[in-house]
């Protein structure tokens, strides 16, 4: 199932547990995950992107390590809302993603990177160290806003 409605994501997640959160870039996917009980997300990793094959394998092991329940993947919307040609490339990654098994939710990003990158040159992070961090903790943006939400649902 892929939805963009909070309350039908979280009915789809019968016992709760924990959720990865992924912002999906050209060359990286940044993820984050959660704990069981929906209360804080944390950067995890960033996976470079090479074939879909192989980031699916990656992808696949990391949701069994640690044993996630459902998806929320960052959607690049423009900032007036509509989609983009990269909003539906990221629908596009997400509906092959299916073959996971996980109930999937599409999350507005529009602000994830910029405010994430914001934060990093405030703590002095130089460009090298930014680059490095700006993708999972983007991810970890992404997912703090959706549990935030499904608190609510």
């Amino acid at each position: 199932m892929i939805t963009v409605e909070p309350g039908a994501f979280r009915d789809s997640l019968d016992d709760g547990g924990r959720l990865a959160g992924l912002d999906v870039g050209v060359k990286t996917i940044g993820i984050a995950l959660c704990d069981a009980g929906w209360t804080i997300a944390s950067p995890a990793e960033t996976i470079r992107r090479t074939k879909f094959s192989k980031d699916m394998a990656a992808l696949s092991a990391f949701c069994a390590a640690h044993a996630v329940k459902g998806l929320v993947i960052g959607l690049p919307l423009n900032l007036d809302g509509s989609d983009s040609p990269r909003t539906q490339s990221v629908r596009a990654f997400a509906r092959n993603l299916q073959p996971l098994g996980l109930p999937i939710l599409l999350w507005d990003e529009r602000w994830s990177t910029q405010a994430v990158t914001r934060t990093l040159i405030d703590a002095d992070r130089s460009r090298a160290r930014r680059a490095e961090l700006v993708d999972k903790l983007a991810a970890a943006y992404i997912l703090q806003g959706a549990i935030d939400r499904l608190a609510m649902a």
